[in-house]
């Protein structure tokens, strides 16, 4: 997840190529584009205003390979023409350049444009298969809906591994016979070497919403589902931590099973309330054999929202090595918006600490009880 954002509009997609950076897939910086015909430029007004000739010729073998850098072969085969032209033509006097300058200069462009044309096919290409990664990566934790049920619902994801979209956190919001129903947690590793895990335990959540009435049961099958798949592995230590949520069908009650992490936090009035919710054992760790989970029932009132965050926002240290305080300053970060209160909290994130190196996840939930408004 330039993350894997629950939607992403125009502007969230461009904010994911800015991360990628130039030289990660991201479109050349106009400073790329236009430093060629510069250049270029440059050379010939030198020559032009000086009343002496330029020995600064030697500039025009600089512009083909400067081209290769943001340009196609079509433009880097012109900028390489122009820069022949203007080596030739005695109107910029630039003290009479031998056949030997010349024909270098024509070789670099020659050369520029075989590369420029081997550089622009395999852009193409990694287009192409990042384009199928994405989509494929999509399939695993598709965008959340605006609204599931009762339950506004919003996630923002940014994944540490930069160039993927799913990493080693997940979260996922879906209605069944029972309520509507949430999870979000953090698989041990990060990275597309997580992604067959958040792929293995959103399966069984998704088949569980439709057939366990009770939360901790909904906690058991994805505890088995990570005690199978390490089944085959010898020194595999397969497990992940979690937070399950179980919304009444009328939204008027959540009860919660933390497994291995802490709860969410409540935004009621205008204030942040940190519910008693007690963390059992991980998933796959045998949740089903020590002591049952404890489920912990919340009434919810009209204007309620519950922010859920992974350690990747708890647990960021800013210059001095304070851990970013979100209970404080989420109360100053709040928005009716379930949308824009995430996007808020990352970018408060970003600035406390630019140096962000896990996955961050935030979802954010909002229920509207049927006696509110």
């Amino acid at each position: 997840m330039s993350s894997v954002h629950a939607r992403l509009p125009r502007r969230d997609r461009g904010r994911d190529l800015d991360r990628r950076g130039w030289l990660r897939g991201a479109p050349p910086p106009v400073w790329a584009r236009v430093l060629p015909s510069v250049l270029l430029a440059g050379v010939c007004t030198a020559e032009l205003i000086s009343p002496e000739p330029l020995d600064i010729g030697f500039l025009l073998g600089a512009i083909p390979p400067l081209a290769v850098l943001a340009h196609g072969p079509v433009v880097t085969a012109v900028l390489g023409a122009l820069a022949v032209v203007v080596l030739t033509v005695p109107v910029f006097r630039l003290n009479d350049p031998g056949s030997t300058d010349v024909l270098t200069v024509c070789f670099v462009a020659v050369l520029s444009v075989l590369l420029s044309y081997v550089r622009s096919r395999r852009d193409a290409q990694l287009v192409t298969e990042r384009a199928v990664a994405e989509a494929a990566q999509r399939a695993v934790v598709p965008p959340l809906p605006e609204r599931v049920g009762p339950v506004r619902c919003a996630g923002l994801y940014r994944a540490a591994q930069s160039g993927t979209l799913v990493g080693g956190d997940f979260f996922d919001v879906r209605a069944g016979p029972y309520g509507v129903r949430a999870v979000m947690g953090d698989v041990q590793g990060h990275g597309l070497s997580a992604v067959a895990t958040v792929a293995s335990l959103l399966g069984a959540f998704r088949e569980a919403v439709l057939d366990q009435p009770e939360p901790e049961a909904v906690a058991a099958r994805l505890d088995r589902r990570l005690a199978v798949d390490s089944a085959g592995e010898p020194h595999a230590e397969l497990f992940a931590t979690a937070v399950l949520l179980d919304f009444s069908p009328d939204a008027g009650v959540v009860r919660i099973v933390a497994c291995g992490q802490s709860g969410p936090l409540l935004l009621r009035d205008g204030r942040v309330v940190e519910l008693d919710v007690e963390p059992c054992t991980p998933l796959g760790l045998g949740l089903a054999e020590t002591t049952a989970p404890r489920v912990v029932s919340v009434p919810l009132r009209a204007g309620d929202r519950l922010f859920l965050a992974s350690d990747g926002v708890t647990e960021a240290r800013d210059a001095g090595g304070v851990f970013y305080p979100l209970a404080d300053r989420l109360p100053g970060l709040a928005d009716e918006d379930p949308a824009e209160l995430a996007e808020r909290v990352w970018t408060d994130l970003v600035r406390y600490c630019p140096d962000v190196r896990d996955d961050v996840t935030m979802l954010v939930l909002a229920p509207r009880p049927r006696d509110g408004p």
